[in-house]
């Protein structure tokens, strides 16, 4: 019969420990203000529960009110203890009598645990549970059947007395530490979970917000990642590039040079960076410089590839601008020495030669010997204006009279070649501060090549109107054979010509001098369809 009565008493114990720490574990685990007092007085009530359900055995009462009382000064110490153990014997005292036995034994508790456990603070909660649990059963002998001389010819009901009670410190202890290791563990895991969503947040804004293009392929070259940074640079909507090969967009040139360094990384496994060109979904391609990383799987085999691509169609422009910086500073140079050196012995042969033809009269070489040594003039004349420096005078010059004295003295030439100029002029004036003389020049080189282009006659079309934010915009439109698109970008360059006897330097100066006068000169072409020149220049009010 005790066995099932202290049965029932440990099962309720275990209910009572686990009850707040389950209804805790629902809640922020703030700490709670004054925890010591709040223990000790739920733990004293748990103590008066055990004591309503005590074991009477002649008279005396029999309750394992002492098991809270050695778990609550293991985990929370004196305070917290005496409170319990204090709720404990008033409900003692008011249950049955046996004061003295009562009183005595709980004093003795009291006292011996609290300066125990002024040794023992500094252990873990499980040794002190031991060491408590040991002076509990010490002082419980001494007391009750040696002192008190309690059944002391009955040592087998205090054996299983103190069984339980010890055994309701395990159960008790276990529920505890059970709880606090999974809430240890909780923390972990939720400080773990911030520190993941933290990072995933930070990684999430870099790939939102970042202008570079993150693809991450796997072995058969399929895209299983992409930033959306591709719907801002390629114009692509994130269903379009679900499960597509990469090699779609690349350019047909380029797509061997991909492959092949895709190839190489997965058998080297090492970083490769490589240039390609990307189709934009408004229909032209996109230069990238592209770092691929290979991300190794189990077995140490390459399972995927981090594409991280950047758009370098401004760095390759600036690097073309440097470029033609460059040649022209070396033309410059070149220009200012070679032509100094090529004009005095040029002028002693045209005398000669001029001289020979005067005494022996006119021959067909003679006149040659003098066209080509009047095209050398005018080179080293193009090469000397293109490298020496010019003093430039700015006024303020009306550019429609200047465009009207140009046709005035091309009229001549382009009436021999049986072309007509159509001239198109908005009534306002157009106003702009500039060198006459440069300005005129480029006039000139534009209209002689269109001239020059039309060898069967024709139409050339001269409009000046104002263009947006105070430009003026000045078009040459010619009949011509034209210029194919794919060589337009190199107009310009310096003796780079279409023309048979053409040195390139005419187009280069021409966009010198625009450039001086911060204005822009555009070309639009296609073969057999003529050739539009945009001359762009500022006004002034």
């Amino acid at each position: 019969m005790f066995l099932l009565d202290y049965i029932v008493n440990l099962s309720i114990f275990s209910l009572l420990v686990s009850t707040p720490l389950v209804i805790r574990s629902f809640f922020n685990h703030k700490p709670i203000k004054h925890i010591h007092l709040w223990v000790g007085v739920y733990g004293g009530i748990v103590s008066i529960i055990l004591i309503m359900l005590s074991i009477q055995e002649q008279g005396y009462s029999y309750d394992i009110r002492y098991a809270p009382v050695i778990l609550i000064f293991a985990f929370m110490g004196p305070f917290a203890g005496i409170i319990t153990g204090s709720f404990g014997l008033l409900a003692r005292l008011y249950s049955s009598g046996h004061w003295d036995t009562a009183i005595f034994g709980w004093a003795a508790m009291m006292i011996g645990f609290s300066i125990i456990y002024y040794f023992t603070k500094r252990y873990t909660p499980l040794m002190k549970s031991i060491i408590f649990s040991g002076s509990y059963i010490l002082i419980y002998v001494i007391t009750v059947p040696i002192i008190f001389n309690v059944f002391r010819d009955n040592p087998f009901f205090h054996i299983q007395y103190i069984l339980f009670v010890i055994l309701g410190v395990i159960l008790g202890f276990l529920l505890i530490e059970s709880y606090v290791k999974l809430h240890r563990l909780n923390n972990r895991l939720s400080d773990m979970y911030r520190m993941v969503e933290a990072s995933e947040s930070k990684y999430r804004l870099i790939a939102e917000n970042t202008s570079d293009l993150i693809m991450v392929m796997d072995k058969e070259h399929s895209l299983t990642y992409f930033s959306p940074s591709h719907e801002v640079v390629l114009g692509y909507k994130c269903c379009e590039l679900e499960d597509v090969k990469l090699c779609r967009f690349i350019h047909p040139d380029d797509v061997e040079l991909f492959q092949g360094t895709i190839a190489r990384m997965f058998e080297c496994k090492e970083s490769k960076l490589i240039e390609f060109r990307l189709y934009h979904n408004s229909g032209h391609w996109i230069e990238f410089e592209s770092r691929c990383v290979p991300v190794k799987g189990d077995y140490d085999e390459i399972e995927h590839i981090v594409i991280i691509s950047r758009d370098i169609s401004e760095r390759k422009q600036a690097e073309e601008i440097l470029l033609q910086s460059e040649k022209l500073s070396i033309v410059g140079e070149l220009a200012a020495g070679v032509a100094h050196e090529i004009r005095n012995p040029l002028t002693t042969i045209k005398g000669f030669v001029q001289l020979y033809k005067w005494e022996n009269g006119a021959d067909e070489i003679n006149d040659l010997l003098l066209s080509e040594l009047a095209r050398i003039e005018t080179i080293t004349s193009e090469m000397l204006t293109l490298g020496k420096p010019q003093a430039v005078q700015l006024h303020r010059t009306n550019i429609r009279e200047l465009v009207e004295n140009t046709l005035e003295l091309l009229s001549p030439q382009a009436h021999l070649e049986n072309i007509q100029f159509n001239l198109c002029v908005e009534e306002s004036p157009f106003f702009i501060t500039g060198e006459k003389n440069q300005l005129k020049q480029v006039f000139l080189n534009v209209l002689k090549n269109a001239i020059e282009a039309m060898p069967e006659g024709g139409n050339i079309h001269i409009h000046l109107q104002k263009g947006e934010e105070g430009e003026c915009v000045l078009t040459v439109q010619d009949e011509g054979c034209g210029i194919p698109e794919e060589l337009l970008p190199r107009l310009g360059e310096p003796f780079y010509s279409l023309k048979e006897k053409g040195t390139g330097l005419g187009l280069m100066i021409c966009n010198k001098i625009i450039k001086q006068h911060h204005g822009s000169i555009t070309y639009q072409s296609k073969a057999q369809q003529g050739t539009l020149v945009e001359i762009k220049l500022p006004l002034v009010s």
